[in-house]
This record gives C-alpha cells, structure tokens and sequence, in this order.
C-alpha cells in the first residue's frame, strides 16, 4: 500500500497552451482543405449520376431518388456527429455509474470524462442541422409520398411505422437527447466545481443523485437515440438489440478516450497520482467490455441469420453482397479492430499496466469503431457511391479537432485532481496487484 507521504501534490492545472491550440487549429485547417478537395472531386467526378444496378440491393431509398455527391457530404458529417456525440455522452455515463456504485478509484482521473460531455451542444446543432439540410438524401421516411396510398411511392411498411417516425416527433426526441444529456451534465459539473471549493459530502449526495438521474434518462434515450441516428436510415431493417449494440459501441470507445487523454496527462507530468493500478483498471474496463461488444455483435447476427427474416436479413445483405462488396472489407476490419486485436494486446497483467500497449490498443478500439459506425450509416446513405479519401480523413480531422478543443479547454478550467472529493483519498492508495 502506499503511504500517505508518499503521494504526489495534487494541486495540478492543465495549460491549453498557445502551441497545442496552434496544432489543433492546423488539425482543423488540414480537415477543411482536405474536405473541399474531397467536394471537388466528388462534384467534377460525374456525382450526379442515378444508382447503379447495386442500388436495387438496397431495401428503400437507394432506388428512389437521384444521387448527388452532396449526399456523401451529408452521409460523413453525420456518421462524425453521431460517432462524437457518443464519445461525448459517455464521459457522463462513466462518471454516473461510478457515482451510483460509489467507487473510488476513478476519482483521480475524474476530470477527464468530465471534460468530455462540453462537446454536446455543438453536436446536437450539427446534427439538427444535417437533418434539415439533407432531409430525404440521408433519410427516405421523410419523403411524404410514402404515406400517400394514392402515390406510386406509397410505402405499407414505413406508413405503419409514422407515428414514431415523422419529422416534428423525431426534432423533438433529438433535441431532448442533447439538452437533457448536456443539463444533467452541467448541473453535475457545477457540483464538481463547488466541491472544489469546499469540504464535505454535501455537493457529492447531489452528484450521486444527478447521475442516479442521469442514469434512468439514459437507460431510454440510449436505445432510442440509437434507432434514430442510425436504424431510421434503413427504415425496412430493425434489430431489437441495436440499442445495446450502439451502447456498447460508444462506451468502449469513450472508455478508450478516457484512457488515452489519461496517459497524455500522464505523459506530461500531471496526474502524478494516477498509478499503474489505476491504468489496470481502464485496461481491464476496455477488454471486458471489447468482449462485451462483440457479444452483442455477435447474438444480433446470430438472431437474424437463424431467423431469415427478408425485412431483417437485408442489412446485413448490403455488407456481404450488395454495392459491390465494399463494405465487406470493413465490416471485418470492424471485428478485427474492436475485438480480436484488443483481446489478444490486453489479455495479461502486464499489457494493462504499459502505456505503450494501452494506446496502441485503445486507438484501435477508437479507430475499429469508426469502422462500426461506417458499416452502419454508409450503405444505407451513399451505397455504392462510399469510399474512403480526402472527404472522409478530413471530416475525420475537423470533428476531432474540435473535440480536443473542446476537452483541453474543459481541463484547463479546474484542478486537474477534484481535491476535495470523499473519495479521493481511496482512489489515492487505490493499488491492486
């Protein structure tokens, strides 16, 4: 155990320094000019041409409407969202979970998922925004002549399904997901920064029950939100477990943020009391819940390939046989990255407690499920018009760049260590071995 002499001050700031905001503004600079030669080839490459004959693959919206190459526009600008949008929201599913099982040993990295979350607002206005831009060219429900029975369009199955699925409900769920999300965190930030500011347990009780609140708010609009950023694009296909899938897809990537801006500090000289115990445990965090996801992944194809059933089958019929085949490639870098390379890199003591190891596994996890998202989103926007090149490495580089942003600025505004946290002197002496 260590003594208590032993442990390092814990009075620490973190400085947003004029360089690093130099490198993230040129990260950001690089993405935009990267996206615009993306458009222009795009555009000058013939983008708008109607679907190919591997559009009759795809179950709804792929044959209905002329492509345009603003549609990949649209398509990468909403697959970034809703992959950030997750790794926002999780910092806040991290820190509630943890206050509901009263655990201590997170606590003196605490600041870190709490960072995350300030990312929100500006997704949720991305995201609204996409969706009245793009409308009909990312999402077939919206066209009206679906629920027509006179038009030629007319659509039984998406018609039956317009009383979750109509354009005022679906703003109003969207806009509740983010201004709930982003309140709950605002009110357990304003807590963490009062606790700062005085002892005792009282702003830490209100803590716990905002992420006790947090907690039940997520236990829904998870799920929901999940059908409605990703599944309403596909409105044929439904999966019963697709909310757990999204979950689990988002929390193992936050948990791989989480980890490798822990080691970044680390790196830098600050959390000085953060320990290789505790680094074993976000090891051990990110190889359960690897495993977890790949168990959702897997029971969800499992369920659907035994049944063969023509309306659930089809999605995963566009991976292996529509477009061409060019979402198989990363449907397997998807298994490959999220689950077999973290297995296999994280499986011993010894790997979780080296922070070389650590990053390497945690920036395949947070690559691998970019991948996720790509598979998901992708054949149903752009179908056989997707790829990879400029446009997508450079709306890459600007989301990213706006989340460090985002989470350094975040940092830089408390103590990097909430100092008078009831916890925290157990997360001090937190060593396992």
């Amino acid at each position: 155990m260590a003594s208590a002499h032993a442990i390092p001050s814990i009075d620490e700031q973190f400085e947003f320094t004029a360089e690093s905001k130099r490198r993230v503004l040129m990260g950001l600079g690089a993405g935009l000019v990267l996206v615009a030669l993306g458009c222009f080839l795009a555009a000058s490459g013939g983008g708008h041409e109607a679907h190919a004959a591997a559009g009759a693959e795809h179950a709804e919206g792929a044959a209905h409407h002329a492509y345009k190459w603003t549609n990949r526009l649209w398509a990468n600008v909403w697959l970034n969202a809703i992959y950030f949008t997750g790794a926002s929201v999780i910092g806040m599913f991290f820190m509630s979970y943890n206050y509901l099982a009263q655990a201590g040993w997170s606590v003196a990295f605490k600041r870190v998922p709490e960072a995350l979350p300030a990312y929100l607002p500006i997704m949720g206005i991305v995201v609204l925004a996409v969706f009245f831009l793009a409308g009909h060219d990312l999402f077939h429900w919206t066209n009206p002549d679906l629920y027509d029975k006179a038009s030629p369009e007319y659509d039984p199955i998406i018609a039956g399904k317009h009383g979750f699925l109509n354009t005022p409900f679906y703003v109003i769920r969207v806009a509740l997901y983010f201004v709930l999300w982003y309140m709950l965190w605002r009110m357990i930030r304003g807590y963490s920064l009062q606790e700062d500011l005085s002892s005792g347990t009282e702003y830490y009780y209100k803590s716990l029950r905002v992420g006790v609140i947090f907690l039940v708010v997520f236990a829904v609009t998870s799920s929901t939100s999940a059908w409605d950023f990703v599944m309403s694009i596909d409105t044929h296909w439904f999966s019963t477990m697709f909310g757990w899938y999204t979950l689990a897809s988002w929390h193992v990537t936050g948990l791989a943020i989480i980890t490798l801006t822990v080691i970044m500090l680390k790196e830098q000289g600050l959390l000085k009391v953060v320990t290789a115990s505790h680094l074993h445990d976000l090891g051990k965090f990110m190889f359960a819940f690897s495993i977890f996801w790949t168990y959702v992944w897997f029971a969800q194809f499992m369920l659907i390939y035994y049944a063969n059933l023509p309306e659930e089958t089809i999605h995963y019929r566009e991976i292996f046989s529509g477009f061409g085949g060019i979402y198989k490639a990363p449907f397997f870098i998807n298994i490959l990255l999220n689950f077999v390379f973290p297995f296999l890199v994280l499986m011993t003591t010894a790997s979780k407690r080296t922070n070389i190891i650590l990053k390497v596994a945690a920036w395949s996890i947070v690559i691998g499920h970019y991948f996720d998202f790509y598979v998901n989103i992708m054949p149903g926007t752009v179908g056989s018009h997707a790829g990879f090149g400029p446009m997508e490495f450079g709306m890459i580089l600007i989301f990213a760049s706006g989340f460090v942003w985002s989470v350094y600025s975040q940092l830089e505004k408390a103590n990097l260590i909430p100092k008078h946290h009831p916890m925290l002197e157990e997360s001090l002496h937190h060593d396992i071995n």
